[in-house]
């Protein structure tokens, strides 16, 4: 367990490193992968291993993450077998800024995290590789879609599109997507591995044949090596701004205010986020390079 464990998780994220501002910024993490690749059964241990921690995080989804993007996803994913390649771009990328506007940028902004099961790295594989649409024109699209909103880390669960076809046949019936072609699923997995190799910093390529407990204990290890760290660091962060704030929270009679306290003022708008920050520092270059390097 961490130190200082009785304070939320909340709480660590939203602190700083030193000074009075918060940056109200929490962890944005997504789950990648071909159909079948087992990314809900994942995302439930990444969150018990965050609840474990005493971090306040939730899953969420895309498309279907509101109640209109579950409209949406019944028509995507069951929808008319003609609809064609840009529509359903689109039917994503409308899904995408919803979901981002009304429920992730809120919960990032609270301090909390984020587990998205797919986000931009799925419409660049299925549309535009896969679809063939274009990579740059999908990307571009999500990108003005979500105002350049780019997840700290992404879980990419890769496995044989043949095997991803054999579980999925097994749990439920295929929808419209899951039913392409098998070259299909063998462009998109293509893609997700190029963008693996793209944005090495933010992508983990995690190997997802084996049974679900092997796949989560590789998972685990990259949440211990690169996110720990950083919740450590928080939690320490916090506590030293816990001391400053009991220093100043009952002065003296006739005692003047601290010259900082005039100054305190949200700086959510300023450049990077205090999480970013912060595995950056525990990390090297981990996950906060410069634009084009994320999604």
């Amino acid at each position: 367990m961490y130190a200082n464990a009785g304070a939320s998780c909340k709480d660590r994220l939203m602190s700083t490193s030193s000074g009075d501002s918060r940056r109200r910024r929490g962890l944005f993490i997504t789950f990648e992968g071909g159909d079948g690749a087992g990314k809900t059964t994942q995302i439930e241990h990444v969150k018990e291993w965050f609840d474990q921690a005493g971090c306040v995080s939730f899953v969420t989804r895309e498309p279907g993450g509101t109640d209109m993007g579950n409209q949406l996803r019944q028509l995507i994913q069951h929808g008319p077998e003609d609809v064609d390649p840009r529509t359903e771009a689109l039917l994503y990328a409308a899904d995408r800024a919803y979901h981002v506007a009304t429920v992730i940028r809120p919960a990032l902004a609270a301090g909390q995290v984020v587990l998205a099961d797919r986000f931009i790295d799925s419409s660049v594989a299925y549309q535009g590789a896969a679809r063939e649409l274009g990579v740059d024109e999908v990307l571009a699209l999500s990108k003005w879609a979500t105002e350049d909103l780019s997840p700290d880390l992404t879980l990419l669960l890769d496995l044989p599109p043949e095997v991803g076809a054999r579980r999925g046949t097994a749990s439920h019936t295929a929808d419209r997507i899951e039913r392409e072609s098998m070259d299909f699923h063998e462009r998109v997995r293509h893609e997700y591995l190029h963008l693996a190799d793209r944005y090495p910093d933010r992508i983990v390529v995690i190997d997802a044949v084996g049974t679900p407990e092997e796949v989560f204990r590789e998972i685990r290890g990259v949440l211990e090596e690169r996110v720990r760290p950083a919740l450590g660091l928080l939690v320490n962060h916090e506590a030293h701004d816990q001391v400053e704030l009991s220093a100043t929270e009952s002065p003296q009679p006739n005692s003047p205010a601290p010259e900082h306290a005039a100054s305190q003022t949200s700086d959510e708008d300023q450049a990077g986020t205090m999480v970013a920050a912060l595995l950056k520092e525990s990390q090297g270059t981990l996950w906060e390079g410069d634009s084009e390097g994320l999604l």
